[in-house]
């Protein structure tokens, strides 16, 4: 069992610099536990790129759930504290995607509207950020287009005249954690579905 978690976290370390040398701002993985019945106790390991994945979207897959409120169908509502996005539908019905969200410091809530839908954004760091990863060694691009290696993902909804958008990103394991700088992060394959069933002017409710 020992070098297998060593094999983890080696690939985890791997993951995280390559990750790291593109961007400067790729979320850590979060330490794991396992039980070890030979010694009796909760053992501490870091889970491979890989495993968080597979295991973030096992947790936080799509799924129309039964949703009470008083929104109007169309509207988004974000539930921060349970790193969920529904698109209220009909008939007390939503569409339910998970979400990573901001980090400490940077929650936001209240209600905007989508006045930009992008496929492939690109993406322009704010000043403040570049300033702030600047102070951790970290120089952030003036730009980056849009791709598969951009941190914007595959789509993005823009909410209001904020900085903040519904976005997708190539960091799977951070979705249903606080890691973000205040935008909404979701699967790839779940800001596409959104965005195909979402219209510019839609409400957005942040909780």
């Amino acid at each position: 069992m020992k070098s297998y978690v060593n094999a983890l976290v080696k690939t985890a370390v791997k993951a995280i610099v390559g990750v790291g040398i593109v961007f400067g701002l790729s979320a850590p993985l979060q330490a794991a536990q396992y039980w070890n019945a030979e010694k009796r106790e909760w053992v501490s390991y870091t889970p491979s790129v890989h495993t968080a994945s597979r295991l973030a979207r096992s947790k936080y897959k799509r799924k129309v759930v039964s949703y009470r409120t008083d929104e109007k169908p169309g509207t988004i509502i974000v539930d921060t504290d349970e790193r969920y996005l529904y698109h209220v539908l009909a008939d007390g019905k939503a569409m339910r995607y998970g979400i990573g969200v901001g980090r400490d410091g940077f929650e936001w809530s209240g209600t905007e509207r989508v006045t930009r839908k992008a496929k492939w954004p690109g993406w322009t760091p704010p000043p403040e950020m570049i300033r702030r990863e600047a102070k951790k060694g970290r120089k952030l691009p003036s730009y980056m287009p849009g791709g598969p290696e951009n941190p914007l993902g595959a789509r993005a909804l823009y909410l209001g005249n904020t900085i903040y958008r519904i976005h997708g990103t190539n960091e799977d394991w951070t979705i249903g954690k606080a890691v973000s700088s205040g935008c909404i992060r979701m699967f790839n394959a779940d800001v596409e579905h959104l965005y195909e069933n979402v219209r510019v002017g839609a409400k957005v409710v942040v909780l």
